[in-house]
């Protein structure tokens, strides 16, 4: 990998010595910082001291659970998330997501699928606004590309890296139809084979934070059988 990827950390937690160890060794190779963990309370006390800039989180960890531990590492700090799992289930799918992770991958998985995986959440990471007329404006919601900072009638907004550039993606061409799919390409950054719902998932969290109410929506709106748009101030059909 460049150079530039030398610093980058990343927090691998399993219980799985086996995967434990092939995880860090091919991230290592590929030139990245690795720490690991073998369970949810070395996970927390490593996160704190090694200050990862990507955590693999094994959903089925002994004493405090992946969920759990998800929960409390967001709730203390913005960190992107990829999410183990022995179990396919569209259960312990949006209940990953809805923890807080980013991405998931189901075992048994290719080392190599999971170092592409983990540089795609970093590209998203390092997303900036190509908008070269600063900010995006609407309607009291201003929205910082460079800084990834969102503001809501003066209110900061703490956004999840895909919640922000789910946003971003919207609020960039207000008017224009996304479908599920469309918006799943375009934020997740590859072909992705899990459930389009997940995306229903993110919208009703980023609704919750930006304060939209889906009934009268003042930002994004559902367009019935196909997906999401934002609002360009015209009449819009309840979601």
């Amino acid at each position: 990998m460049a150079e530039a990827q030398e610093q980058i950390r990343i927090l691998v937690v399993d219980d799985d010595d086996n995967v434990r160890f092939l995880v860090s060794a091919y991230l290592e190779r590929e030139g990245y910082l690795v720490a690991w963990a073998a369970d949810g309370a070395e996970a927390l006390r490593q996160f704190a001291a090694f200050q990862p800039d990507v955590l693999v989180l094994d959903l089925m960890l002994p004493g405090i659970g992946g969920l759990e531990v998800a929960k409390k590492l967001r709730a203390s700090r913005e960190v992107p998330i990829l999410m183990l799992t022995a179990r396919g289930e569209e259960e312990d799918v949006l209940a990953g997501f809805e923890a807080g992770a980013d991405d998931y991958l189901t075992k048994p998985f290719s080392p190599k699928v999971l170092v592409a995986r983990v540089e795609a959440i970093l590209r998203r990471v390092g997303v900036t606004s190509e908008d070269g007329d600063g900010p995006i404006v609407h309607d009291g919601l201003v929205l910082d590309g460079r800084s990834r900072e969102v503001t809501v009638d003066g209110r900061h907004v703490e956004l999840t890296t895909l919640e922000f550039d789910l946003l971003q993606v919207l609020a960039e061409h207000p008017g224009w139809v996304y479908s599920r799919e469309q918006l799943l390409e375009r934020v997740w950054g590859y072909e992705y084979l899990g459930d389009s719902r997940v995306v229903d998932v993110h919208v009703a969290n980023l609704r919750k934070k930006i304060g939209d109410d889906s009934s009268s929506p003042r930002f994004i709106a559902t367009v019935r059988g196909v997906g999401y748009k934002f609002r360009k101030g015209e009449s819009e059909t309840p979601g």
